[in-house]
């Protein structure tokens, strides 16, 4: 099928500074990816402050500059870069300590870092699938476990988890068992947060723009069908990321909210 063209820089964004998350600051994980990236710029756009807390700096920074670039948001004291690797623990107590120090406050964490590798099952080994669920897993737990260590009644989490957690396809074990496992992660934190006030969702995106769908070799030779019609955009997600974190959501917890243009509902 043919690839849908991706939107320009320039019209990436149309959400106007609103002040839903004005005074509040956030850490986004996964920041530079096109998930991540779109979920940075519509919290900024609507008044947070954040830290874009991923492995690849230039790639974080090349965030910030699409956004002073393209939005209304150009003030440099609302972010904050963490280098870090999720799967490493020391790295993200590192990277919530470095975002209090900076902001003084976490009221939000959105769990978006994934990795996606392709083998069949016979070929996996136990060092392949720990570092896939390294990244997709663990390190949701590391930064759910530090939330509610530190943040405060009336924070909110979002774990994106995937499709996969409920239908998959060939060569992904390690991938779809850590997105299910998320799904469940997000119901126990979800109980245990609550006397914290503490909110935590998850959403599963199906078919996104993205180059982690693209580079999918499923996709490529074929063995996997997308619809084009069933394919959204990062900002589909991020939409989807700010509504739960929002007071809108106040008594959301603990749901796992399909974000696939309804691919998940066809028989």
């Amino acid at each position: 099928m043919t690839e849908p063209a991706a939107s320009s820089p320039s019209t990436t964004l149309k959400v106007a500074i609103s002040g839903r998350f004005h005074g509040k600051v956030a850490i986004v994980t996964g920041a530079s990816g096109g998930i991540g990236a779109a979920i940075c710029k519509r919290l900024a756009a609507e008044g947070c402050k954040l830290t874009l807390a991923n492995r690849d700096a230039p790639k974080a920074e090349a965030v910030k500059q699409d956004v002073h670039a393209n939005t209304s948001v150009k003030d440099p004291d609302v972010w904050n870069a963490a280098p870090c690797d999720v799967g490493n623990e020391a790295e993200v107590i590192a990277a919530v300590k470095g975002t209090l120090e900076r902001f003084g406050r976490l009221d939000y964490v959105v769990n978006n870092a994934g990795v996606m590798t392709f083998k069949a099952i016979e070929e996996w080994t136990k060092e392949d699938w720990y570092k896939v669920l390294d990244v997709d897993l663990m390190g949701a737990f590391y930064f759910v476990k530090q939330g509610f260590l530190h943040m405060k009644p009336g924070s909110a989490i979002v774990n994106v988890s995937s499709v996969h957690a409920v239908m998959t396809s060939p060569l992904v074990a390690p991938y779809a068992a850590a997105k299910a496992a998320v799904c469940s992660l997000t119901r126990t934190a979800a109980i245990e947060g609550k006397a914290k006030g503490i909110r935590v969702n998850a959403v599963l995106p199906g078919a996104v723009d993205t180059p982690m769908l693209w580079d999918n070799p499923n996709i490529k030779s074929g063995a996997e069908k997308i619809d084009k019609a069933d394919v959204g955009r990062p900002e589909d997600l991020a939409a989807a990321v700010a509504f739960l974190l929002s007071d809108d959501a106040a008594f959301i917890t603990g749901a796992s909210v399909d974000v696939d243009g309804g691919r998940l509902a066809k028989l």
